[in-house]
């Protein structure tokens, strides 16, 4: 019996996100807020992802993993940390409740150099391109039925929220196609080399 392409070493197609993380302690109270949203609005959690800021989605071979790691590798050792600033909530019309990003331009940085430096190596088709996300947030919930969102954004357009980090890395989640559960791939810390010493990184 002839084994399936997709379970060949290498041939197997996974789904990846690049996210930025907040520490723990936003984390848990981002989480906090997702499951009384849950809870409120009978919606079934699958787990899925801590809150996080995604960057890029993408599905692509097993096989390109290597040069994507080692892309991301230079743009993290040249790329500074930076301060992420939340405040209140915001939606998208009639699906999605998140909290807002507003110091928004640093995010868009990253996501743009991104974008520039490994786009190719994340299309694995002219159906399958790369999602770089140039509006970035962090989701409270998504996928959310009409009267959940009608009067979820009904509660939450008048709830304040205010918060901040420092970005000082991002990580590389992935899971086999049509599965749930995300694993750290690789974590990169943003090291703010000269460019000089980043090419010297090349070679060592």
């Amino acid at each position: 019996m002839e084994a399936s392409i997709s379970t060949v070493p290498g041939y197997r197609m996974n789904d990846y996100r690049i996210v930025i993380n907040p520490h723990t302690d936003l984390q848990n109270k981002v989480a906090d807020i997702r499951t009384q949203f849950c809870k409120d609005y009978r919606i079934v959690s699958n787990g899925g992802y801590k809150p996080s800021v995604t960057i890029v989605r993408f599905s692509q071979l097993e096989m390109f993993e290597p040069k994507i790691i080692n892309r991301l590798k230079q743009i993290a050792l040249g790329f500074p940390p930076f301060k992420v600033e939340l405040r209140d909530f915001g939606s998208f019309p009639s699906h999605t409740i998140y909290i807002n990003i507003v110091s928004k331009i640093p995010v868009q940085n990253l996501t743009k150099e991104i974008r520039r430096d490994t786009q190719r190596l994340m299309k694995s088709s002219d159906e399958n391109k790369p999602h770089f996300i140039l509006e970035p947030f962090i989701p409270i919930a998504s996928k959310l039925k009409p009267w959940q969102y009608e009067k979820g954004w009904l509660e939450f357009s008048n709830r304040h929220f205010t918060s901040r980090f420092i970005a000082d890395s991002m990580l590389l989640l992935k899971r086999p196609a049509e599965k749930k559960s995300w694993q750290i791939l690789q974590r990169f810390e943003f090291m703010n080399l000269p460019v000089s010493t980043k090419q010297g990184e090349l070679f060592v």
